[in-house]
C-alpha cells in the first residue's frame, strides 16, 4: 500500500507545472529578434557610484559631488574602436528620482567591461540655451547614435521640474556637445512643444560593419515616448516632427498589454535597428502594480522586450515578444533606489561583433549584457510568483 501511495505521489509530482514551484521555465526567441543575452558576472555592476568626485556647477558656482547617490541608464556608442557610455549621474541634493540633479558621465573602455571615467560630466544644466529646460532637474536617459560623417546625436531628457521634454544635442568626439534644446518646439507651430515627451529611438543599420544613422524614405526616423510608442522625422536631426493621425494627434504605434509585461508601459530604449527581417525597436516593458499585470513578473517591474516593424514603413508593427529577453534576476537589479527591480535598456554598440547591452539597473548602477549572434545564447528564463 505505501510502495502504491509513493508511486501515485510522485506521478502527481511531474503531472504539477514547473511554475507552481516557483522554478525557472525557459524562454525563446523568434528568429528575428536579438539575443540572448548574456551578463558579463565578473564585472557587474560596471558603473557604480563615485562619492570621490567634484564638479563646479555653472548654475550657481559651488561643488558638487555630482555621481555620488547614483549611476544609471546609459547611452553607448564606439569612438576610436573603444566602447564609449554616458551614463546619467545623481547628486545627492534632493530626495527620490527626479528630484535631485542629474548630469551625464563618459566612460571608455577598450574591452567593452572595464571603463575608466572622466571627473567631470559631459552634458549638464548650465548657463545656456537650454537652461530653462532643465535646471533644476538636469539631464537625463541619453540614447546616442553616430551619422555616417561621425557626428554624434544624443537625445535625452530635459528636466526642470515642470514638464520633462526631449531635447537633442550633438558632438564630434562625445566629450562637447552643442545643444539645440527641445526637438518639438518648432513643429505644427509648436503643438506638442510643452507635453511630455520621453525616451527617443532613432532608427540606425549596421552598414560595413558601423553602426550608423539612417532615413527612412527620406527622412530621418524616431520612435520615441513612455506609455505608448509614437513616432517623428526630421530632416536635419535637430528639429523633429511628431508622427500624427488623421485628426491630427499623435498616431500610437504600439500600447501597453493587459496581462504581459509591458501591461504598465512600453518605454522606447536604444537605437532602433534595421535588419533584413524588418526593423526592431527594443523597448522597456513596465508592469501595473495591480489589475492587469502579468503575475510572474513583479508589480511595477521594468524588463527589456522587442517589437518588430516593417522594414519598408517604420509605422507599421508585426509582432512584439510576448515574454521579455532581459529581465530582473541578480540582487543588483533588484536592489537600489528602484525596489521593485528593473532592467533599463538605453544603450547598444555592436563591437568585435557582438551586440553590447548597457542598462540601468534599479535606477542605481550600469551594468552590460552580451549578445554574440554567431553562438546565440538563450534569453532569460521565466520564474512564476
Amino acid at each position: 500500500m505505501k510502495k502504491n501511495l509513493l508511486k501515485t505521489c510522485c506521478l502527481l509530482v511531474l503531472l504539477i507545472p514547473l511554475g507552481c514551484f516557483g522554478q525557472s521555465v525557459q524562454n525563446t526567441l523568434p528568429s528575428w529578434a536579438f539575443g540572448g543575452f548574456v551578463r558579463v558576472k565578473a564585472s557587474d555592476p560596471i558603473i557604480a557610484p563615485d562619492t570621490s568626485t567634484r564638479f563646479t556647477n555653472p548654475v550657481n558656482g559651488k561643488q558638487v559631488a555630482w555621481e555620488a547617490n547614483d549611476t544609471f541608464n546609459p547611452a553607448a556608442a564606439l569612438k576610436n574602436g573603444k566602447v564609449v557610455v554616458l551614463y546619467r549621474a545623481e547628486d545627492r541634493y534632493g530626495e527620490g528620482i527626479g528630484f535631485r540633479t542629474s548630469r551625464l558621465g563618459h566612460a571608455e573602455s577598450m574591452d567593452g567591461v572595464h571603463f575608466i571615467r572622466r571627473k567631470t560630466p559631459v552634458l549638464y544644466p548650465a548657463n545656456d540655451i537650454a537652461k530653462k529646460y532643465e535646471w533644476p532637474g538636469g539631464c537625463e536617459d541619453p540614447r546616442v547614435a553616430v551619422t555616417t560623417s561621425g557626428t554624434y546625436v544624443v537625445f535625452y531628457t530635459e528636466w526642470n521640474r515642470d514638464v520633462p521634454r526631449l531635447g537633442v544635442a550633438t558632438s564630434k568626439d562625445l566629450i562637447h556637445w552643442k545643444k539645440y534644446g527641445p526637438i518639438f518646439k518648432k513643429a505644427y507651430g509648436g503643438k506638442f512643444f510643452n507635453i511630455a515627451s520621453k525616451s527617443a529611438s532613432i532608427l540606425t543599420q549596421v552598414i560595413n560593419g558601423k553602426q550608423v544613422i539612417i532615413k527612412s524614405n527620406n527622412k530621418y526616423w524616431l520612435y520615441w515616448g513612455e506609455h505608448h510608442v509614437y513616432a517623428a522625422t526630421s530632416t536635419d536631426l535637430v528639429n523633429w516632427a511628431p508622427v500624427v493621425n488623421a485628426n491630427g494627434e499623435l498616431k500610437e504605434l504600439i500600447s501597453p498589454r493587459s496581462g504581459y509585461f509591458d501591461s504598465d508601459l512600453t518605454e522606447c530604449g536604444p537605437p532602433a535597428i534595421k535588419t533584413s527581417k524588418g526593423i526592431i525597436l527594443f523597448y522597456n516593458g513596465k508592469n501595473k502594480p495591480d489589475t492587469g499585470r502579468d503575475t510572474r513578473f513583479n508589480a511595477n517591474a521594468y524588463c527589456a522586450g522587442q517589437a518588430l516593424f516593417d522594414r519598408n514603413d517604420p509605422a507599421k508593427p508585426i509582432t512584439r515578444l510576448d515574454l521579455p529577453f532581459l529581465r530582473p534576476m541578480e540582487p543588483f537589479e533588484k536592489s537600489g533606489q528602484y525596489v521593485n527591480g528593473t532592467v533599463f535598456i538605453e544603450g547598444m554598440v555592436y563591437f568585435k561583433k557582438k551586440w553590447y547591452l548597457y542598462y540601468g539597473c534599479a535606477d542605481s548602477r550600469v551594468s552590460v549584457a552580451i549578445y554574440d549572434p554567431a553562438h546565440p545564447a538563450l534569453p532569460d528564463p521565466v520564474t512564476s510568483n
